[in-house]
């Protein structure tokens, strides 16, 4: 089970004109938003990457906005953990357990997976939080990240997860987020 001294949200390459093509584009940008929103609510650091901002742009506003003091973290190697800078920031977290959304899933997340279940991370890929261009890479990516020893899961599974309880202020901010 999550648990909210244990996780980190990781998001990635959600930037520019590949962003802007993704399958069921829309419902990423929203979910990957609630899912921010709802990491700020309970109290979880965010890691956000940016793959070749030189040749693919920032962070598109839509996620940027919702984190204006994150710090983009550059990278050219599609898995996360290629890049030192990520690797050492997530280290110095000292969270074991990675919650990951972005693009693409076929791609840098699962490369990322890999890499993190390697080292010993628990990584739970938020499925509705993610996309590629086409279904049918997305799907593969998450069929791969599960075959990897990822859990799939999706954003109201993992906040409802981590809120554990139905009362208090949080609770509230919660499902002012999901509906």
């Amino acid at each position: 089970m999550l648990t909210t001294d244990k996780a980190v949200l990781v998001v990635i390459d959600m930037q520019g004109k590949l962003a802007q093509s993704m399958h069921c584009r829309e419902l990423l940008f929203e979910n990957v938003q609630k899912i921010i929103k709802g990491a700020q609510a309970l109290g979880l650091p965010l890691l956000l990457t940016e793959q070749n901002p030189r040749g693919l742009g920032p962070t598109v506003p839509e996620i940027a906005d919702l984190v204006p003091g994150a710090r983009r973290i550059p990278k050219l190697s599609f898995s996360c953990c290629g890049d030192e800078a990520f690797s050492r920031e997530l280290s110095g977290l000292q969270r074991c357990q990675v919650l990951l959304s972005g693009i693409e899933a076929h791609v840098c997340l699962y490369q990322t997976t890999v890499d993190l279940v390697a080292s010993g991370y628990e990584v739970h890929v938020l499925a509705d939080a993610v996309s590629s261009r086409r279904a049918e890479n997305k799907a593969i990516g998450l069929q791969k990240m599960k075959d990897a020893g990822a859990s799939i899961t999706s954003v109201e599974t993992a906040l409802f997860e981590l809120l554990r309880v139905a009362e208090g202020p949080v609770f509230k901010q919660i499902i002012s987020i999901v509906k």
